[in-house]
């Protein structure tokens, strides 16, 4: 999911759609990487941080500014936080969503995949 510009939606229906069979009921974790304004990059990262659903944030070189990690009992809640809740942080110039499909060591302790 890309933060909206212009009227394009962020993902076709299609793609929702299958997003929802798949991690419908399920906890979804994500990668969001952000690209903000330069003078902006500390101030979105502490206001991101402030979100409870928001478990790390990274100030990173390289092409994205910031990565966060999320987690969300339901795929919903993320669809929600990213097009409507995000977009409220002041600084934020694009996103770009990745969901974690398997998780093969979190938090420094290995998972069975």
């Amino acid at each position: 999911m890309e933060k909206q510009t212009g009227t394009k939606a962020p993902v076709s229906r299609a793609v929702e759609s299958a997003y929802t069979k798949v991690w419908g009921d399920e906890q979804v974790v994500a990668l969001i990487a952000l690209k903000v304004e330069t003078a902006e990059a500390d101030s979105v990262a502490t206001e991101v941080a402030k979100f409870a659903e928001v478990e790390d944030v990274f100030l990173v070189t390289g092409d994205t500014d910031i990565f966060l990690k999320v987690r969300f009992p339901q795929y919903d809640e993320l669809k929600e936080f990213v097009l409507h809740r995000l977009p409220g942080v002041r600084g934020i110039r694009e996103t770009k969503t990745l969901l974690v499909v398997t998780a093969y060591k979190e938090s420094g302790e290995l998972h069975r995949a």
